[in-house]
């Protein structure tokens, strides 16, 4: 008779994680949380031969009350942002990704991703970057540490920083 706790035993079969849909969300500004955020996704999704969405949101909550009411700086950032995120679809078009899918929101990056993007792209996993800047403390943003508590996929957190 064993003496082993059932509860402490490894009773499992190790099995290969499959991804059919990535989608990795990428700040307007090009922070180096989201840039190692979108390594990762693309060396994923090439490994994995699947879809990858990159998505990107204006911020309009950012905008002073002027700029947001008026339609041709709204309409210019709105222009800056598609180019950005098409740049990022290129780039992983580039790196050998083969399916890419630009996508654009409005509003709070967390609400919206989780809101919006998660249930109409429908990714098995989101990969979101964090800046850590304090050395002597771990912590995720609160955009990152909402998509995590709230998505209804897997969330990978990827640093900006090694620490």
């Amino acid at each position: 008779m064993s003496t082993e706790d059932p509860k402490n035993t490894l009773d499992f079969e190790v099995e290969t994680m499959n991804f059919h849909r990535l989608l990795v969300a990428v700040d307007e500004d090009d922070s180096t949380s989201s840039i190692r955020a979108f390594n990762y996704a693309v060396t994923l999704a090439k490994t994995y031969r699947v879809p990858l969405a990159i998505v990107t949101i204006l911020e309009t909550g950012d905008l002073n009350i002027y700029d947001s009411l008026s339609p041709d700086v709204l309409s210019d950032h709105r222009q800056e942002v598609l180019d950005k995120i098409n740049q990022y679809a290129a780039k992983a078009k580039d790196f050998g990704v083969t399916d890419v899918t630009p996508l654009i929101g409005e509003g709070k990056p967390g609400n919206i991703i989780v809101n919006k993007i998660i249930p109409d792209w429908r990714p098995d996993l989101l990969i979101v970057g964090s800046e850590t800047t304090d050395k002597n403390r771990l912590f995720i943003g609160s955009q990152a540490s909402y998509m995590a508590q709230n998505a209804a996929c897997s969330v990978i957190v990827v640093r900006a920083n090694d620490m």
